[in-house]
């Protein structure tokens, strides 16, 4: 049984890697970009939990950023897709701007939140 497991757990390994290599270069930049913000923000918790959070509001705001900036990557990876159908009319440039300010503006209230 667990042999069983192992096996169908490698095939469904190598048929998602292969699948993603057929991934365009700008998604797999983007991907990127989302896993080192989310690693990022381990890396703040991971500080916390062995330091301690006396700057309470630095952390919240640092973890914030990363989380909000991964978020707004994602939006900016389903906007840019070309396989995504509700955003065929979106031109990338456009969804590009939109992730931009939207950055600005999540950064300002960040900013403005660790006084």
């Amino acid at each position: 049984m667990a042999r069983s497991t192992s096996k169908d757990a490698e095939d469904l390994f190598r048929a998602l890697w292969s699948s993603y290599s057929a991934t365009p270069t700008n998604l797999k930049i983007i991907d990127i970009y989302v896993l080192f913000a989310i690693f990022t923000a381990l890396i703040q918790v991971a500080y916390v939990a062995l330091v301690g959070s006396f700057p309470f509001n630095s952390f919240l705001s640092g973890v914030l950023s990363c989380v909000g900036t991964a978020v707004l990557a994602v939006c900016l990876r389903i906007q840019v897709n070309k396989e995504n159908k509700e955003f065929k009319d979106l031109a990338p440039e456009r969804a590009f701007a939109d992730f931009v300010l939207c950055n600005v503006v999540l950064h300002l209230v960040i900013m403005n939140f660790i006084g």
